[in-house]
């Protein structure tokens, strides 16, 4: 073989060398390219999924409270139909007066309440007082402060404070609604939502 044609020779392998180099790396960086955007597109589709769990949660989250708003709203509208009825509304006088009371434990007692409930407050005490005497085994002067009374908005019950007006015992309805729904939520969801299938632990 002349030695043009041993030249001709070597510069074809190197040519097809440098070729299937060539194409490999292209190869390799398509392959590159293609695992990037495969990554990427795997990314963008978990947080499109991720991102509507959240909001269908939210949106869920947000209907069951809607629901407990409802819930309460309509029973705070039932307590103002029982402070207008005397044979129901005393009773509930009686307990919240008599409770205030014995938690103050003190000899006088000022009572705050709605102008309107003055006179079912006077019949309330006396019966709050004997009540409380039998248990506490001393006597307490509790009196309707007829300078300040409580707001006509509320659906009723009484403020207690003792002789230095220092302590005070907010047993209006609203309060005590407020504190029963915070106590009994948990039992409320569960009735009307049933039990989470992502809880663990239960109270």
């Amino acid at each position: 073989m002349s030695a043009r044609a041993l030249s001709d020779n070597q510069a074809d392998e190197e040519y097809e060398i440098e070729k299937a180099a060539i194409v490999r790396n292209e190869t390799k960086a398509i392959d590159e390219l293609y695992k990037q955007k495969t990554k990427k597109a795997d990314l963008a589709q978990q947080i499109t999924k991720s991102t509507i769990a959240n909001k269908t949660r939210l949106k869920v989250l947000s209907t069951r409270e809607k629901v407990l708003d409802d819930i309460f709203q309509e029973t705070e509208k039932q307590l103002k139909k029982i402070s207008s009825n005397k044979e129901e509304y005393k009773p509930v006088l009686v307990g919240l007066i008599e409770e205030g009371v014995l938690s103050l434990l003190e000899k006088f007692v000022t009572v705050k309440v709605r102008k309107q409930d003055v006179e079912i407050t006077k019949e309330a005490i006396k019966e709050a007082q004997e009540a409380f005497e039998k248990k506490a085994k001393f006597q307490v002067d509790i009196q309707i402060d007829e300078e300040d009374y409580l707001s006509d908005d509320l659906a009723g019950g009484v403020i207690l404070t003792n002789s230095t007006g220092k302590i005070e015992i907010n047993n209006t309805l609203e309060e005590r609604l407020k504190l029963l729904s915070e106590e009994s939520l948990p039992a409320i969801r569960l009735s009307v939502f049933g039990q989470s299938p992502s809880r663990k632990f239960f109270d």
